[in-house]
């Protein structure tokens, strides 16, 4: 699948998530940074999200473990990122504030957020790096925290376990 084919699904599939969840959002035509422009009509409030999509995932660094990766640029005018695995139709969403502490790497100008998918993986260094320890971040967790979309709108209840709650964005 081409790169702007995975690009595509991810933006559609952040879109449906976020319907399901009573957010309404429709895609940008030209990309500056920013792809979607999110509405949840509760909030009365607009927010603007950067997608960026995996196809699946990918050893690490060529050779190693199974990962998912993502870079997003430092100065990304979006208030959220949303990051996507369109193999098992998985998407996280992170404020800006969330992405820079959670960034296992910052260089050039570009956060690079990666996560391993293999429980068994041991990794290195003090960074978040286990899929299992972004569960609180999934889209369908923290899309009603961070928009203010009504908690019943998917018929469960939505909640920022984990997560940030800083909501300067």
């Amino acid at each position: 699948m081409s790169t702007l084919r995975i690009g595509r699904c991810g933006e559609l599939l952040v879109q449906y998530k976020l319907l399901k969840l009573g957010i309404e959002s429709a895609a940008m035509t030209t990309d500056a940074g920013v792809d979607l422009v999110a509405f949840a009509p509760s909030s009365q409030r607009a927010v603007t999200i950067q997608v960026k999509a995996n196809d699946a995932p990918k050893p690490g660094g060529g050779r190693g473990k199974l990962a998912l990766d993502w870079w997003i640029a430092d100065d990304c005018p979006s208030e959220l990122a949303a990051f996507v695995d369109v193999s098992s139709d998985r998407a996280w969403l992170l404020t800006k504030i969330e992405l820079a502490a959670l960034a296992q790497q910052h260089s050039s100008g570009r956060y690079h957020f990666y996560m391993y998918v293999d429980p068994a993986v041991k990794p290195r260094g003090a960074h978040l790096a286990m899929q299992a320890d972004f569960e609180p971040h999934l889209l369908e967790r923290k899309a009603g925290f961070l928009l203010g979309a009504s908690s019943t709108a998917s018929g469960g209840c939505i909640h920022s376990s984990g997560g940030s709650s800083d909501t300067a964005i």
